[in-house]
Formats: C-alpha cells, structure tokens, sequence
C-alpha cells in the first residue's frame, strides 16, 4: 500500500491562511506609502544674476566729399636748337578773284518731279457678272497628276485662290489649303493655263478674286 501523509505534516492545507495574510500586508504598504508627503522644504532659493545692460548709440552716417580731380599737368615745352632752320616754301600769290562771276549756291542737279504713284485697282470678290474659266470640269481637264504622286498612294483636295485680271488672264495663283508640295504644284500649274473671260461690274471689266478645289484622286 502507498504510504499517506498525516494532515498535520501536509503544507497544502496552510496556503490559503498565507495568502490573504500577504494581500494584508500588501494593502497594508499601500496605504502607507500614498499616505507619506514626498514634498521637501520650501527653503531652496535660486539667486540670478543681474545682466549686464548695453546702451546702443546711434551711428550718424557721414558723406565722403568728392574732391575734383587735380588739373592736367602742362605738357614739358621741348628745346629746339638754335642751329636748325626752317625751309621756306614758296607760295603763288598771283591767283585772281572774279568778283562779277555769280556764286553758284545750287545743291546740286534739280530733283526729278515725282511720279504720282498709279491708284492699285480694287478687287472684287463677288461681280455681277462671273469670270467663266470654264468650271471645274476645265480645270481638271489641265491638272496632270504626279508620277511620284501616283506611285506613293498620295491623294487629296487642292484649293487654289487666284485673281481673274480685265484681259481674263490668271494672276497671283496660291494655294489655300493643299495636301503634299507635289500636287500643290500640279494644282497651281492647272490653274495657270486656264482661259477665262474677265468678270464684269457695271459692264465694265475688272478683277475677281476666285477659288477653285483640284481633286486627285486614284483610280
């Protein structure tokens, strides 16, 4: 049989009278030490020092006075010598003075009369009667399309603004909106060797200004 402790010799039995009388204690310290004043004595005094105090004057700002600058020293004369001599030169006196020729006080040649300047002709943009260049039609009959152009796939619409003079002949031709320089150049050549018949205003003749579109397109 397994041997048994007595109850006598067992500690177990005392834990609980051990612990409550250590949380006695504990509480005990507790109270006692939030119960004790930590304050020290009020007769700690720190003495300062009286700063210096430094007085800042003014500084009156003074002005330098130019002084001119001294006058140039005379050049230093330089001695000739007395056995030098000085070559005299013979001087024509005999010239006479007309005194019955009139002074010539002319500024030279006579200004040329201006030019009056020729008044520039109005252009018109709307007539009452049309230049006829023949449409379009005409002018696409006279645009020869570019080879690079046509090999390259290149294709588009060309405006060109040009002015229809009194004689019915093309004038001062320029592209407005293009696509590629070559079939700028195309269009401009097109529009160059157009026939047209001049626009009227008042039955008279005059210039218009006109626009035509040059298609390229392939087929």
């Amino acid at each position: 049989m397994a041997l048994r402790k007595k109850d006598e010799a067992n500690l177990r039995n005392e834990y609980p009278v051990w612990i409550e009388l250590g949380l006695v204690i504990t509480l005990g310290l507790l109270i006692v030490a939030f119960r004790v004043s930590y304050s020290g004595s009020n007769d700690f005094q720190v003495t300062m020092e009286e700063q210096e105090v430094v007085e800042m004057e003014e500084v009156q700002q003074t002005k330098q006075e130019q002084k001119p600058p001294p006058p140039p020293k005379p050049p230093v004369p330089v001695e000739v010598p007395n056995d030098q001599t000085i070559e005299q030169q013979d001087v024509d006196f005999d010239a006479s003075l007309d005194l019955e020729e009139s002074l010539d006080t002319s500024q030279g040649p006579p200004a040329p009369e201006e030019e009056e300047e020729e008044e520039e002709q109005e252009v018109f943009v709307v007539v009452e009667q049309q230049p006829d260049c023949g449409g379009v039609k005409a002018l696409q009959d006279k645009v020869e399309y570019p080879e690079f152009a046509k090999k390259a796939g290149i294709e588009g619409r060309v405006f060109v603004q040009f002015i229809v003079n009194e004689q019915g002949q093309v004038t001062s031709p320029k592209v407005t909106r293009g696509v590629h320089k070559l079939l700028n150049q195309a269009a401009l050549d097109a529009v160059k060797d157009l026939k047209c018949k001049p626009g009227k205003q008042r039955g008279e003749a005059v210039k218009v200004q006109m626009s035509l579109p040059v298609t390229f397109r392939l087929r």
